[in-house]
């Protein structure tokens, strides 16, 4: 059966943790609360759609990968899909929609299905790819990963192992689904994979646990009511002179400009804070990080965020000003988003 995408996922996790705790054994805390985590993302008393999304990933067919490439824009898994393999493949991966970070193609470009989601997730990573410290052989870890699409990147871009963490159930069996066509293409010599999903937020991690070489945080800061401790979480899990990749919502302004909206920002009733980026900056050497650089900022276009025929819902076109698309619908600036990259001292 197909379910054994999701068991062996969970297996590679915990196999890939135990070997780690070898040598840190603060990993064992990670291994003792594993089996509630992954339990907890499948139980239908915390999340009624749990089943079905089980189902739609178990019931996906069996195919005869070519080749998967984790380094295109598209991440792509090369394959043949007959007529019949098309619309089931199809219609089970639109069980799993809303899909709104990728984009992902299935099968060849004559046959193959592409996932278009709400967002151009490519557009971000060519915006970040360039200024990151170079990624093989790093353990990275992705917090509010989505659907995977950027972990799966980190991975073609060569790291040892990447481990994404989000809370969402739909976004956990939307990676599953890519994995189940991925297979063991992203793993190591030695067969272990390198790419992995743990269901959490970032606050149910053990505290200073020094892990990672890498941490990302993309479009999560802004979620957070409390962003001090947020940085405070992502500097935890990094070694020291381990690298911070911050992406968040910014606005204009000096190191002390912050907006705090009222009530909804672009629609969005969970934003909290955004600063400028000279506040940010600060903020980051607040809590301890070091050679602080913003490396892009970009206004987001309704070309890489907008609706389509995977993502049906209300997107960026109606979350600004029908009369001045520099304007949010409550009249605050448009989205603007700064990456910045910092240094654990």
């Amino acid at each position: 059966m197909t379910q054994d995408t999701i068991t062996r996922a969970e297996r590679e996790l915990y196999l890939t943790l135990l070997a780690w705790s070898e040598q840190r054994p603060s990993v064992n805390e990670w291994l003792a609360r594993l089996p509630h985590w992954l339990a907890h993302i499948k139980d239908k008393a915390n999340y009624a759609h749990a089943p079905a999304y089980q189902a739609s990933v178990a019931r996906l067919p069996k195919l005869a990968v070519n080749r998967v490439d984790l380094s295109s824009d598209t991440l792509t898994v090369d394959t043949s899909l007959n007529q019949s393999q098309h619309k089931q493949t199809t219609a089970l991966l639109k069980q799993l929609m809303p899909w709104r970070k990728g984009p992902f193609q299935i099968g060849d470009d004559e046959t193959g299905i592409t996932i278009d989601t709400e967002w151009r997730s490519d557009w971000k990573w060519q915006r970040v790819a360039p200024h990151l410290s170079r990624l093989d052989g790093r353990r990275v870890l992705d917090v509010g990963g989505g659907s995977g699409y950027h972990g799966w990147r980190m991975a073609g871009a060569g790291a040892d192992t990447v481990i994404i963490i989000d809370p969402s159930c739909l976004f956990y069996h939307q990676f599953m689904a890519i994995r189940h066509f991925v297979g063991a293409a992203d793993a190591h010599e030695t067969g272990r994979y390198r790419t992995h999903y743990i269901p959490v937020p970032l606050e149910a991690l053990p505290e200073h646990s020094q892990l990672f070489d890498t941490v990302f945080s993309m479009g999560v800061l802004y979620h957070r009511a409390s962003p001090f401790e947020h940085l405070q979480q992502l500097r935890g899990q990094l070694v020291k002179g381990g690298e911070l990749v911050l992406e968040t919502l910014v606005v204009e302004g000096d190191a002390n400009t912050v907006l705090v909206p009222h009530d909804r920002y672009a629609q969005m009733n969970n934003v909290y804070f955004l600063p400028s980026v000279a506040a940010l900056t600060g903020w980051l050497k607040k809590v301890g990080f070091s050679d602080v650089r913003c490396v892009d900022v970009a206004v987001t276009s309704t070309e890489e965020q907008r609706q389509t025929d995977w993502m049906t819902y209300h997107s960026l076109t109606d979350f600004l000003d029908p009369n001045d698309p520099t304007k949010t619908v409550e009249g605050y600036p448009a989205p603007m988003r700064a990456t910045l990259v910092a240094k654990r001292a």
